[in-house]
Formats: structure tokens, C-alpha cells, sequence
């Protein structure tokens, strides 16, 4: 009888353990996609304003330093994060 009761408080506590394990991991793939989120906002902010003040030095009428900036910030945002994420 006292085997079953210490298996029965065993497996209570196991469920408990891997309930706490999930939340853990959950949060952890939380933090991480936004982690990537913000470094993307990043990479393409910092790519839009190196476009932007280059087009301003020279005194562009047209901003395609600005425009082919923000492209290549997305390309590469995206390539960091696929390098990220993969496993």
C-alpha cells in the first residue's frame, strides 16, 4: 500500500516537473523569436537611414540609395534570421 501512495506522489510530482519544463520552454522560443523580430526591425532601420543620409550628402533628387538600402536590409535581415533559426 505504501508503494502504490510514494508511486502515486511520484508521478504527481513528474507531472508537475514537466509542466514547469513546457512553460521553460515556452518562454525560451518567446524570448528567442522576439529577439529576431527586434534585430530585423534593426538591421533594416539602421540599412534605411545609412540609404537615407547618403542620398542626403549628395543631394539626390531621387532616392534610389535609400530604396536599393532598405531592399538589401531586408535581404539580409532575412538571411540572419533563417542562419538563426536553423537548427
Amino acid at each position: 500500500m505504501k508503494e502504490m501512495e510514494q508511486e502515486d506522489i511520484n508521478h504527481k510530482k513528474k507531472d508537475k516537473t514537466d509542466g514547469i519544463e513546457a512553460e521553460k520552454q515556452a518562454l525560451n522560443s518567446y524570448v528567442k523569436y522576439t529577439g529576431v523580430a527586434f534585430q530585423m526591425m534593426a538591421i533594416i532601420g539602421l540599412s534605411a537611414y545609412i540609404g537615407y543620409k547618403t542620398d542626403q550628402y549628395y543631394e539626390h533628387k531621387t532616392q534610389w540609395v535609400t530604396a536599393i538600402a532598405c531592399v538589401l536590409g531586408v535581404i539580409l535581415s532575412i538571411y540572419q534570421t533563417i542562419r538563426q533559426l536553423r537548427p
